[in-house]
């Protein structure tokens, strides 16, 4: 049997799915590809930077991809691929999502029209051979919005709550398809605060946020509360929980918050952590700038496409993130799994160091590795990124 998984492609997705590859999984992937040879492209894209040429060519034959679209009816699948889906299929882990903020067509199209396509793809894999266990990844975000507040799953959602933006809104929603439509499926929420990093290696290939933060840590004043928390976790360990959760026989909860928690670093400890690496003075703190400094950073992203009003532009949609000083309870991923996640502040300095210099790029491979290719890797010492 196999697990269904969408947002292969995307940077939390591509670390799901190269877990469940080590775990020994099967798995069916959605892939918008133009053909066979984008396929190919595709799959090593997202997840070179988890195997090199020869590991990826040992765990091909266990990846099954299958061209659709999160936003076309039906998802976009011939109607062979639908059958042997939902002949072959027991779990769905449904990461796709849209990211655009802003974009309220985006969200709408991606995280409630997709989702519930992939919702209607799931009921028909229950109905026709059964369905073990269907895992969603959320958001915090759900939450809307909340200020000097912790957060606890079963309290996160309030109906009469504001929210920050389309993203958020969409993802609340989606939460409720999934538990409207598959209420005699044992199903998983997932909701991960800001991701960001691998705690284990400077290496990434997720740049907007990192450019973000870039941007914020080069500033001399900050429009934030010393004191301020900021909930931010690496993406290892939300993958691992993920994985794990969705593959234990009867996870303790329904909803998981995997973030932080709370020993979120304030921005003062965070920003002391990177003067000192940098040779850098350390931030002055303004509360009081935190609306002109919004205006201010819609201005300078407007201004062109350099570094500088890139990030600041990402900075704007970030910014209610970063200053509503919310952390949100992570007790129950925690005990279950047995281990917390890696402080932001202990591995921020390395992530940064790699993104600045390699200028928020990553350096593919893009040919996909042939039989060949893996027989000279194999004689080859692989060469490292350096951070």
């Amino acid at each position: 049997m196999a697990t269904f998984l969408t947002g292969v492609t995307g940077f939390l997705g591509s670390y799901v799915a190269a877990a469940l590859l080590r775990a020994g999984e099967t798995l069916h992937v959605l892939l918008r590809a133009d053909g066979d040879a984008d396929v190919e492209r595709r799959l090593w894209r997202a997840l070179q930077l988890h195997f090199d040429a020869r590991e990826f060519r040992e765990r091909r034959d266990r990846i099954h991809a299958f061209r659709g679209d999160l936003t076309a009816p039906g998802l976009g699948l011939a109607p062979a691929d639908v059958d042997r889906i939902t002949r072959t299929a027991d779990s769905f882990i449904h990461c796709a999502a849209s990211l655009r903020r802003t974009s309220e067509r985006a969200c709408l199209n991606v995280n409630l029209r997709g989702t519930l396509a992939v919702l209607r793809l799931a009921q028909a894999t229950r109905d026709r051979g059964g369905l073990r266990r269907f895992s969603h990844v959320s958001t915090v975000s759900v939450a809307g919005e909340r200020h000097n507040e912790t957060v606890h799953e079963d309290t996160a959602i309030d109906w009469e709550r504001r929210d920050y933006d389309a993203y958020a809104r969409t993802k609340k929603f989606a939460e409720l398809l999934v538990r409207e439509l598959l209420d005699d499926v044992p199903i998983t929420i997932f909701r991960p605060s800001i991701v960001l990093g691998d705690s284990r290696r400077p290496e990434t290939t997720q740049f907007d946020m990192a450019r973000a933060f870039s941007f914020l840590a080069s500033l001399p004043v900050l429009p934030l509360r010393a004191a301020g928390r900021i909930d931010i976790v690496p993406v290892n360990w939300v993958a691992e929980a993920v994985v794990r959760l969705h593959r234990a026989e009867r996870p303790r909860h329904e909803t998981y918050h995997l973030s932080a928690g709370t020993t979120s670093p304030t921005y003062a400890a965070l920003t002391a952590v990177l003067a000192d690496a940098f040779g850098r003075r350390r931030p002055t703190f303004l509360p009081l700038l935190e609306r002109p400094f919004g205006g201010a950073a819609r201005l300078v992203g407007s201004l062109g496409r350099g570094p500088i009003p890139r990030g600041a532009k990402l900075l704007d949609v970030f910014f209610p993130y970063l200053v509503y000083d919310t952390v949100f309870d992570h007790t129950r991923a925690v005990e279950e799994l047995g281990s917390a996640p890696a402080s932001f502040p202990d591995y921020c300095v390395e992530l940064l160091r790699f993104v600045r210099a390699n200028g928020f790029r990553y350096p593919y491979v893009d040919e996909p590795p042939t039989a060949a290719a893996t027989d000279t890797a194999a004689r080859t010492p692989p060469t490292r990124v350096a951070p």
